[in-house]
């Protein structure tokens, strides 16, 4: 059976085409009995779609999959902390396990800087987890290079 560290490689995996793509590199897969039966990863600056977060994305394929949009008995695995919407989707979508690869302590949704996955008034519990990984060497790399662009065609002016 796979374990946890297998779910959240395969999710960096997703990163790593967003980063390629110069895109954030978050990338999401979501896993039920033990099988990947989505994964996704950003394409907001591609797609011109404010909506292209892998976690989106990834909820999307699922249910399609599935062929609902309850996602019980499911689990996420996500390369950095969702957002406020990602989180609320996630919440809606009845996800019961969240894994995370990078907390983010200016846009976290989860347990950081608005955790709303810890108020008792939502009405589905979603557990989560942090799971340490390179995610937050490979997302300070990607606006570490993104400022390096930045100041190199203000000097080309």
């Amino acid at each position: 059976m796979m374990n946890k560290e297998f779910f959240m490689r395969e999710a960096l995996k997703e990163a790593l085409k967003s980063y390629s793509i110069n895109e954030v590199p978050i990338g999401c897969v979501i896993v039920k009995d033990g099988e990947i039966i989505a994964r996704a990863h950003n394409n907001r600056e591609q797609n011109k779609d404010p909506l292209g977060h892998a976690e989106l994305i990834a909820i999307k394929n699922a249910a399609k999959h599935l062929g609902g949009w309850r996602l019980v008995g499911c689990d996420m695995y996500v390369t950095l902390e969702p957002c406020i919407m990602c989180s609320g989707a996630i919440m809606d979508s009845r996800i019961e396990n969240l894994y995370i690869g990078a907390i983010d302590d200016k846009r976290g949704c989860v347990a950081s800087y608005l955790p709303i996955l810890k108020d008792r008034m939502i009405p589905h519990n979603v557990n989560y987890e942090y799971i340490q990984t390179i995610s937050p060497y490979i997302i300070k790399r990607f606006f570490r290079h993104l400022r390096r662009l930045k100041k190199e065609s203000k000097n080309k002016i």
